[in-house]
Protein backbone atom coordinates (compact mmCIF):
# COMPACT_ATOMS: atom_id res chain seq x y z
CA UNK A 1 0.00 0.00 0.00
CA UNK A 2 1.29 3.21 -0.56
CA UNK A 3 -1.27 6.16 -0.18
CA UNK A 4 -4.04 6.41 1.94
CA UNK A 5 -6.71 9.36 1.54
CA UNK A 6 -9.60 9.71 4.42
CA UNK A 7 -12.10 12.03 5.32
CA UNK A 8 -11.79 13.42 8.64
CA UNK A 9 -13.50 11.44 11.52
CA UNK A 10 -14.77 8.40 9.55
CA UNK A 11 -13.93 5.54 7.75
CA UNK A 12 -12.21 2.61 10.09
CA UNK A 13 -11.56 5.10 13.27
CA UNK A 14 -15.74 5.91 13.37
CA UNK A 15 -16.51 2.08 13.03
CA UNK A 16 -18.49 0.51 16.33
CA UNK A 17 -15.93 -0.28 18.73
CA UNK A 18 -17.54 -3.79 18.92
CA UNK A 19 -17.12 -6.76 16.00
CA UNK A 20 -18.16 -5.34 12.91
CA UNK A 21 -19.14 -6.64 9.36
CA UNK A 22 -17.68 -5.56 5.72
CA UNK A 23 -19.28 -6.31 2.43
CA UNK A 24 -15.49 -7.17 0.60
CA UNK A 25 -15.90 -6.81 -3.33
CA UNK A 26 -13.28 -7.66 -5.82
CA UNK A 27 -12.62 -10.01 -8.80
CA UNK A 28 -9.62 -11.60 -7.94
CA UNK A 29 -10.38 -14.49 -5.05
CA UNK A 30 -7.06 -14.43 -4.00
CA UNK A 31 -6.92 -10.87 -2.96
CA UNK A 32 -10.56 -11.59 -1.31
CA UNK A 33 -8.82 -14.13 0.53
CA UNK A 34 -6.16 -11.85 1.37
CA UNK A 35 -7.92 -9.07 2.53
CA UNK A 36 -10.50 -11.44 4.46
CA UNK A 37 -7.60 -13.08 6.67
CA UNK A 38 -6.61 -9.36 7.37
CA UNK A 39 -9.67 -7.44 8.04
CA UNK A 40 -10.32 -10.70 10.48
CA UNK A 41 -7.44 -9.91 12.33
CA UNK A 42 -8.51 -6.64 12.56
CA UNK A 43 -11.46 -7.55 14.57
CA UNK A 44 -14.00 -8.34 11.42
CA UNK A 45 -16.88 -10.45 12.49
CA UNK A 46 -18.27 -11.10 9.35
CA UNK A 47 -16.42 -10.54 5.65
CA UNK A 48 -19.40 -11.03 3.20
CA UNK A 49 -17.49 -11.50 0.08
CA UNK A 50 -18.82 -10.43 -3.67
CA UNK A 51 -16.68 -10.98 -6.91
CA UNK A 52 -18.93 -8.58 -8.71
CA UNK A 53 -21.50 -5.60 -9.01
CA UNK A 54 -24.13 -8.04 -9.47
CA UNK A 55 -23.05 -10.42 -6.52
CA UNK A 56 -22.74 -7.11 -4.33
CA UNK A 57 -26.34 -5.73 -5.30
CA UNK A 58 -27.40 -8.90 -4.42
CA UNK A 59 -25.19 -9.05 -0.96
CA UNK A 60 -25.83 -5.60 0.03
CA UNK A 61 -29.53 -6.42 -0.14
CA UNK A 62 -30.07 -9.47 1.89
CA UNK A 63 -27.12 -7.86 4.31
CA UNK A 64 -28.81 -6.26 7.29
CA UNK A 65 -25.78 -4.81 9.47
CA UNK A 66 -24.21 -2.47 7.39
CA UNK A 67 -20.74 -1.50 9.23
CA UNK A 68 -18.24 -1.12 6.12
CA UNK A 69 -17.92 -1.70 2.11
CA UNK A 70 -14.24 -2.37 0.94
CA UNK A 71 -14.15 -2.50 -2.88
CA UNK A 72 -11.65 -3.26 -5.30
CA UNK A 73 -11.46 -1.13 -8.34
CA UNK A 74 -11.79 -2.59 -12.20
CA UNK A 75 -14.91 -4.84 -11.43
CA UNK A 76 -15.52 -6.92 -15.13
CA UNK A 77 -19.49 -5.84 -15.15
CA UNK A 78 -19.60 -2.34 -13.41
CA UNK A 79 -18.27 1.32 -13.13
CA UNK A 80 -17.10 1.58 -9.29
CA UNK A 81 -18.74 5.51 -8.86
CA UNK A 82 -22.27 4.10 -9.98
CA UNK A 83 -22.05 0.83 -7.97
CA UNK A 84 -20.58 2.72 -4.74
CA UNK A 85 -23.65 5.26 -5.30
CA UNK A 86 -26.42 1.90 -5.49
CA UNK A 87 -24.91 0.48 -2.34
CA UNK A 88 -25.02 3.97 -0.66
CA UNK A 89 -28.47 3.65 -1.38
CA UNK A 90 -28.95 0.33 0.19
CA UNK A 91 -27.47 1.94 3.84
CA UNK A 92 -23.85 1.56 2.88
CA UNK A 93 -22.16 4.33 3.78
CA UNK A 94 -18.39 3.91 5.48
CA UNK A 95 -16.96 2.92 1.88
CA UNK A 96 -13.33 2.20 1.27
CA UNK A 97 -12.32 2.69 -2.19
CA UNK A 98 -8.53 0.33 -3.25
CA UNK A 99 -7.57 1.04 -6.62
CA UNK A 100 -3.82 1.41 -8.30
CA UNK A 101 -5.19 4.76 -9.71
CA UNK A 102 -3.13 7.41 -7.88
CA UNK A 103 -4.46 11.11 -9.46
CA UNK A 104 -5.86 13.69 -7.95
CA UNK A 105 -8.94 13.97 -10.09
CA UNK A 106 -9.44 9.58 -9.08
CA UNK A 107 -9.31 10.69 -5.87
CA UNK A 108 -11.45 13.61 -6.00
CA UNK A 109 -14.34 11.84 -8.21
CA UNK A 110 -14.15 8.98 -5.64
CA UNK A 111 -14.54 11.02 -2.32
CA UNK A 112 -17.78 13.27 -4.32
CA UNK A 113 -18.93 9.99 -4.88
CA UNK A 114 -19.28 8.49 -1.47
CA UNK A 115 -15.86 6.90 -0.37
CA UNK A 116 -14.68 7.84 2.69
CA UNK A 117 -11.16 6.04 2.29
CA UNK A 118 -9.39 6.05 -0.91
CA UNK A 119 -6.61 3.37 -0.48
CA UNK A 120 -4.22 3.29 -3.52
CA UNK A 121 -2.83 -0.22 -3.91
CA UNK A 122 0.36 -1.69 -6.07
CA UNK A 123 -0.31 -4.64 -7.91
CA UNK A 124 1.90 -7.10 -5.38
CA UNK A 125 0.22 -5.81 -2.53
CA UNK A 126 -1.63 -8.75 -2.22
CA UNK A 127 0.20 -11.79 -2.52
CA UNK A 128 -1.16 -15.26 -3.25
CA UNK A 129 -2.69 -16.22 -0.07
CA UNK A 130 -2.15 -19.93 1.95
CA UNK A 131 -4.29 -22.61 1.73
CA UNK A 132 -5.30 -22.20 5.65
CA UNK A 133 -6.70 -18.78 4.34
CA UNK A 134 -9.78 -20.46 2.14
CA UNK A 135 -13.11 -19.18 3.99
CA UNK A 136 -14.90 -21.65 6.16
CA UNK A 137 -18.00 -21.36 3.93
CA UNK A 138 -15.92 -22.50 0.84
CA UNK A 139 -14.80 -26.02 2.67
CA UNK A 140 -17.32 -29.10 3.10
CA UNK A 141 -19.12 -27.81 0.28
CA UNK A 142 -20.61 -31.58 -1.53
CA UNK A 143 -22.22 -29.52 -4.81
CA UNK A 144 -22.12 -27.58 -7.32
CA UNK A 145 -24.37 -25.01 -9.29
CA UNK A 146 -24.11 -27.62 -11.84
CA UNK A 147 -26.00 -29.99 -10.46
CA UNK A 148 -29.07 -27.24 -10.45
CA UNK A 149 -32.10 -27.80 -12.54
CA UNK A 150 -33.14 -25.09 -15.22
CA UNK A 151 -36.65 -24.24 -12.61
CA UNK A 152 -33.96 -24.03 -10.45
CA UNK A 153 -32.09 -21.53 -11.80
CA UNK A 154 -35.04 -19.74 -12.52
CA UNK A 155 -36.24 -19.46 -8.96
CA UNK A 156 -32.35 -18.30 -8.27
CA UNK A 157 -32.77 -15.66 -10.70
CA UNK A 158 -35.97 -13.89 -9.00
CA UNK A 159 -34.19 -14.25 -5.77
CA UNK A 160 -31.33 -12.51 -6.92
CA UNK A 161 -34.05 -9.66 -8.04
CA UNK A 162 -34.99 -9.33 -4.06
CA UNK A 163 -38.39 -11.10 -4.59
CA UNK A 164 -39.77 -13.12 -1.75
CA UNK A 165 -40.99 -17.06 -1.92
CA UNK A 166 -44.22 -15.43 -2.78
CA UNK A 167 -43.74 -12.84 -5.65
CA UNK A 168 -41.43 -15.42 -7.07
CA UNK A 169 -44.21 -18.04 -7.15
CA UNK A 170 -46.11 -15.42 -8.69
CA UNK A 171 -43.79 -15.22 -11.72
CA UNK A 172 -43.64 -18.49 -11.88
CA UNK A 173 -46.97 -19.50 -11.80
CA UNK A 174 -45.90 -21.29 -8.31
CA UNK A 175 -47.51 -21.55 -4.40
CA UNK A 176 -44.94 -20.24 -2.40
CA UNK A 177 -44.61 -23.85 -0.68
CA UNK A 178 -43.29 -24.92 -4.02
CA UNK A 179 -40.87 -21.89 -4.26
CA UNK A 180 -39.73 -23.26 -0.67
CA UNK A 181 -39.28 -26.83 -1.42
CA UNK A 182 -37.28 -25.46 -4.76
CA UNK A 183 -35.11 -23.36 -2.45
CA UNK A 184 -34.48 -26.25 -0.14
CA UNK A 185 -33.43 -28.68 -2.56
CA UNK A 186 -30.96 -25.88 -4.31
CA UNK A 187 -29.71 -25.37 -0.53
CA UNK A 188 -28.82 -28.96 -0.52
CA UNK A 189 -26.99 -28.96 -3.52
CA UNK A 190 -25.54 -25.85 -2.92
CA UNK A 191 -24.53 -26.87 0.43
CA UNK A 192 -25.62 -23.51 2.00
CA UNK A 193 -29.33 -22.47 3.07
CA UNK A 194 -28.68 -18.83 2.66
CA UNK A 195 -30.76 -16.90 -0.31
CA UNK A 196 -27.83 -14.53 -0.91
CA UNK A 197 -24.61 -17.06 -0.90
CA UNK A 198 -26.62 -19.02 -3.30
CA UNK A 199 -27.33 -16.65 -5.53
CA UNK A 200 -23.86 -15.83 -5.26
CA UNK A 201 -22.58 -19.39 -6.20
CA UNK A 202 -24.68 -19.29 -9.15
CA UNK A 203 -23.36 -16.22 -10.45
CA UNK A 204 -19.95 -17.09 -10.00
CA UNK A 205 -21.08 -20.31 -12.29
CA UNK A 206 -22.69 -17.83 -14.44
CA UNK A 207 -26.10 -19.57 -14.16
CA UNK A 208 -27.50 -16.48 -12.69
CA UNK A 209 -26.89 -12.67 -13.77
Amino acid sequence: MVAVVERPGTGMAALPRSRFTVLLVSESPHRRAFLAARLRALGARDVIEAASASEARVRARHESTQELLIVDGGLPDSPVLPLLAELRQLGWRRVVLLTVRDDAYAVRAAMSGGARGYLVTADHSVPEPLPFVATSRARGRSGSPDDLSVREIEVLQHVAEGRSNKAVGEELGLSALTVKSHLARIARKLGTGDRAEMVALSMRAGLVR
